[in-house]
Order: C-alpha cells, then structure tokens, then sequence
C-alpha cells in the first residue's frame, strides 16, 4: 500500500497488552505499508498505559499519542484520534489483542475493491452471553431505526478512507458513535471475516451498565425513532380510551348501569399514567442532551501529547 495509513486505537487500562500489541502491529504494516502512523490516544487510564506509551514512542518513531484528562468513552477517544489522523485510510482496532493486527491486510484488499468502509467481523464472537446478546440488539436498532448499511456487521475493527471523515469533521457533540457518524458520509460498506481472539491481559472494560448507555445515546441521540414510539404509544392509548368509552357507553345503554369494578378503572388510569410519563421521558432526555450541546460540554480534552513525528512527507516504514 502506498498511500500513508493510520491506526487508530483508544486506549484504556492496557498496559500490558500495548507493547505486544504495537509488536505485532509494526511487524504487520512495515510488511505490507510503504508509510504509516500509529496514533493512541489514552482514555483516562488508571493504570500506567500513559507510562507504557511514553516509552513505546520513544522506540517507534510512528507513534503519535494523546493523553485525555479523564475517561470520555471509547468512542469519544476514537473520535479525537480520527480527527488527527493524517492518513489517506483509516483503521480503528482495540488495545486488547482480541482484534489481531494480521488481519488488517484483508481489510485494506476490500476496501480496495470501491469501498469506503469496511468492516472486520468476527468469525466468532469470543464475549459472554449477555454481551453478544446486547450487541445483536444495538445492531438491528442501527439497522431498522437509523437505515446504517450493513449494521448487522458494525464492528470496532474498520477501515474506512479519510474522505468520509469530512461529513463529520465539525461534530462536537458529547454523545458519540463513530459508526452513526461514518454513515452520513457514504453508504459505501462492505466486510470481511476474520479472527477473533480470546482476551489475554485483563477483563472487558465493557460492563452491562456501559453498554446500555451506549445503547442510550444511539436511541436518543442520533434518531427521532424514540418520539416516533412515543407518539403512536399516545396514539394508541387514546384509541384505547376511546373504545373503552364507547363499550361503556352501550354497557349503559343495554343495561342501564355502569361497569362495576375499581380494578378496571385502575387499569386504565394506569395505561394513561404510563404513557404520558413514558413520553415525558423521552421528551426530557432529548432536552437534556440538547442542553448538553448548548452549554458546550466538550467531546474530549487533550491533557498531553507525545511529540509529532509523523509528519505525511516524511513518515517511512520499514517494507
């Protein structure tokens, strides 16, 4: 490949796995890149992955790094990092291993072919139940209610070209998906099969709790779909009320007397009381993220960076 490639990875309590990783990776792209950049950006760790890649830049000269001041979430650190990239084509990976840097080579072959994404899938899912059972769920949302291509197959391992990254180049928001984000500048997707390892260092960072927000911030915070249910749940109710009133009606009118029962009246009380506090709800959520943007909450704050040695003309491999 002779166009100059970046890799992007977030970073988050990995200091072990980083120096076998970026092994690897180096080994991978000086084979089969005539130019690249590595570029790392450190989402708050608490351990000493800042330490780790400090020294690692010192030994590979490709390396650029970012320190954020606290932890923003991966996709937030994937952000900053694919906006500083200098690269022709971009690839995002994982720091724990579990994304093996062979297979990058099988990535750029596809993307070669026209597309502008592609996506790496695992052959294999190696996380728990629960977790490949919430991804799946946030795949057929991204699919269904925001029309991304090929969401069945979204991945945190891609390679996309750095043209897409101009239809989001101005985005500022907290809330991120760098998936939602590269879907409004093509529709251009493709993927490709590939391994996907057990995890060697550490656990998933990844708790139920973490991929529910994320789950969260796809539904309210790049769609409409969320009103959409909440206005036909309105919708329904009051189509509800009003059969309810007109079998009271003629439940007067053949027998002279009301509908005996206080459970029956609690129950609708209830489907009305839900609805409403479902919509408001949703309503205030979408406020609250509004009020987000209008106090200017920032995407990420860079506290430090290693010096830029990976200037475009300049950058070099060893293949």
């Amino acid at each position: 490949m002779n166009k100059l490639l970046s890799v992007v990875i977030p970073v988050y309590n990995s200091q072990t796995s980083l120096p076998q990783l970026i092994g690897r990776l180096t080994s991978v792209l000086d084979k089969n890149c005539s130019k690249y950049e590595i570029i790392l950006v450190n989402d708050g760790s608490k351990d000493q992955s800042w330490q780790i890649i400090q020294e690692l830049s010192q030994n590979y000269p490709q390396i650029r790094a970012y320190d954020l001041m606290r932890n923003f979430g991966q996709h937030n650190a994937l952000l900053c990092g694919i906006k500083e990239a200098q690269g022709d084509v971009i690839v995002t990976l994982d720091d724990d291993l579990q994304h093996p840097p062979e297979c990058i080579p099988d990535l750029l072959a596809k993307l070669e072919e026209g597309f502008d994404v592609v996506y790496g899938v695992p052959q294999t899912e190696q996380h728990s139940g629960w977790r490949n059972l919430t991804s799946k769920l946030i795949k057929i949302f991204l699919k269904k209610a925001m029309r991304v291509p090929a969401a069945q197959e979204i991945s945190a391992f891609r390679a996309f070209r750095s043209d897409v990254k101009r239809s989001f180049s101005n985005y500022d928001g907290v809330f991120v998906s760098i998936d939602v984000l590269i879907s409004w500048g093509t529709t251009r997707f493709s993927s490709v099969k590939v391994d996907h390892h057990q995890r060697v260092f550490g656990k998933s960072q990844y708790s139920l709790k973490k991929l529910f927000n994320h789950a969260f911030t796809l539904i309210t915070g790049f769609s409409i779909f969320p009103l959409q249910v909440s206005s036909g749940m309105g919708f329904l109710s009051i189509l509800f009320g009003v059969v309810v009133l007109i079998y009271v009606f003629i439940k007067y009118l053949t027998s002279g007397g009301a509908v005996p029962g206080f459970t029956f009246l609690a129950s609708i009380i209830a489907i009305f009381s839900g609805a409403q506090l479902f919509a408001i709800g949703i309503i205030g959520e979408y406020l609250g993220r509004l009020y987000s943007r209008t106090i200017g909450q920032p995407t990420y704050v860079i506290r430090a960076q290693c010096p830029d040695k990976s200037l475009k003309n300049d950058l070099q491999g060893n293949g």
